[in-house]
């Protein structure tokens, strides 16, 4: 089964065992947004939209995912904002270079079959200067995490990976930099990570 065949079947649900477990590291990351001026903003992977309730409606976003019933389960909740809507995959984005002042991937860094490939488009379309907010579960380096790795070849068919290390993801992608890396969920499993582009 392919993630957009399981993802048709999860989005009538996914609201319910997700939104109140995500809402606070959610609302943590969205307030890295600027607070002043008006920003293009890239929300690469959005599902369901429930980013939506903590998104300064001063900024021009994009929301792109890859399956249909996740983008039309988003459109309700952004009656408030300057939304425009995309359809594609987080891996290969339809989007010109250096396009966008902030990406946005909640949850879909270990979600696509390649992280690193998800990352890199993240940086291409970010203009120099441009941050990324990464809201995802990681494992750190060195970890061990035996269950967890177990488990993945079963639940990356059908939601996501669990054994992705976010420190290798980051190695393959050069521009890149660390601006805050905060543990939020689940003893640390889940992290709030903000990446900044290298000027030119």
């Amino acid at each position: 089964m392919s993630l957009q065949t399981s993802y048709r079947f999860i989005a009538p649900v996914y609201d319910t065992f997700m939104a109140r477990a995500t809402a606070s590291a959610r609302a943590r990351s969205l307030a890295r947004l600027p607070q002043q001026g008006e920003a293009s903003v890239l929300l690469s992977g959005v599902g369901t939209g429930l980013d939506f309730p903590y998104l300064n409606s001063r900024h021009q976003y994009t929301a792109l995912d890859l399956t249909a019933a996740m983008l039309q389960r988003s459109r309700h909740k952004a009656q408030h904002l300057q939304m425009t809507w995309a359809r594609g995959d987080s891996m290969s984005l339809p989007f010109a270079n250096e396009n966008f002042d902030y990406v946005v991937l909640h949850l879909i860094v270990a979600v696509v079959p390649s992280s690193e490939r998800c990352l890199a488009e993240a940086a291409r379309v970010l203009k120099p200067g441009g941050r990324i907010l990464i809201f995802d579960k990681f494992l750190h380096s060195g970890e061990r995490a035996w269950l967890r790795r177990g488990l993945t070849p079963v639940f990356a068919k059908l939601a996501t990976r669990m054994d992705v290390v976010f420190e290798e993801v980051l190695s393959t992608t050069k521009n890149l930099s660390v601006v805050s890396d905060v543990p939020v969920l689940a003893g640390g499993w889940f992290r709030l990570i903000e990446l900044q582009k290298k000027e030119a």
